[in-house]
C-alpha cells in the first residue's frame, strides 16, 4: 500500500511561506531604516541651508567711487550692505589693517594687476542701529575701503583711473559671498555712482 504524504506537503509549504514572510519583513525593515536615515540627513541639510541663507549679506544701493583731486584717480570705494533675510546677525567687525586682524568678514580687492585678500575697511551705520558690530535685522552699514591705506603694507601697484576694472568680494564668516564688479567711467569725477 502507498504512503499518504499530504500532511508533509502542507508542512513544507507552511515552512516556505514563513521563510518568505520573514525575509520580506527583514527587507522591509532595512528599506524603512534607510528611508528614515535619508529623511534625517535631508532635514539636517535643509536646516544647514536655511541657517546659511539667514546669514546672507546683500548689497543695498549703489557703489560709490571718490577721486583724489590731485591725481584724478580713485581713492575710496563705498557701498552699503544689509542682512538679506530676516535672520542671524552677521559679525561686521572691521579690519584694522594689522597683520593678525581679528575681523570675521573678509573683503578682498582685485584690480587689473593686483589681488589683495584682506584689505583694511571700516563701516558706518546708516539709519537706526544698536551700536555694536553685528549687522542685524533692519540695520544697514556703509562700508568704506580707502585705496591709499589697504592695511599691513599692502597697496595697489597703480592707481585706479578711468576705464579701470575692479572686483570686491565681501566674505562673511557664514553665508554666501557678495561680489561687486564695476568699471570706472572714462572721465573721473569727484564722486561717481557706479551702477
Amino acid at each position: 500500500m502507498g504512503k499518504d504524504e499530504n500532511g508533509m506537503a502542507g508542512l513544507e509549504i507552511a515552512i516556505i511561506l514563513i521563510a518568505f514572510v520573514t525575509v520580506a519583513a527583514v527587507f522591509s525593515y532595512a528599506v524603512l531604516s534607510a528611508g528614515i536615515f535619508a529623511a534625517d540627513r535631508e532635514k539636517e541639510t535643509l536646516h544647514s541651508a536655511l541657517s546659511g541663507a539667514k546669514s546672507n549679506l546683500e548689497l543695498s544701493g549703489s557703489v560709490i567711487a571718490a577721486d583724489h583731486p590731485e591725481t584724478s584717480s580713485v581713492n575710496e570705494i563705498l557701498f552699503s550692505v544689509k542682512n538679506a533675510v530676516a535672520g542671524n546677525p552677521i559679525d561686521m567687525t572691521p579690519c584694522d589693517g594689522a597683520k593678525n586682524a581679528t575681523n570675521k568678514c573678509v573683503i578682498s580687492l582685485t584690480t587689473h594687476n593686483n589681488y589683495i585678500s584682506n584689505v583694511k575697511w571700516t563701516w558706518e551705520a546708516i539709519g537706526s542701529n544698536d551700536g555694536d558690530n553685528l549687522l542685524e535685522i533692519g540695520e544697514q552699514f556703509e562700508v568704506t575701503i580707502d585705496l591709499n591705506d589697504l592695511g599691513y603694507g599692502q597697496m595697489l601697484s597703480e592707481n585706479m583711473t578711468s576705464n579701470d576694472y575692479f572686483n570686491i568680494q565681501v566674505k562673511p564668516s557664514i553665508g554666501s559671498t557678495i561680489t561687486v564688479q564695476r568699471t570706472l567711467p572714462p572721465a573721473i569725477e569727484s564722486l561717481m555712482d557706479l551702477h
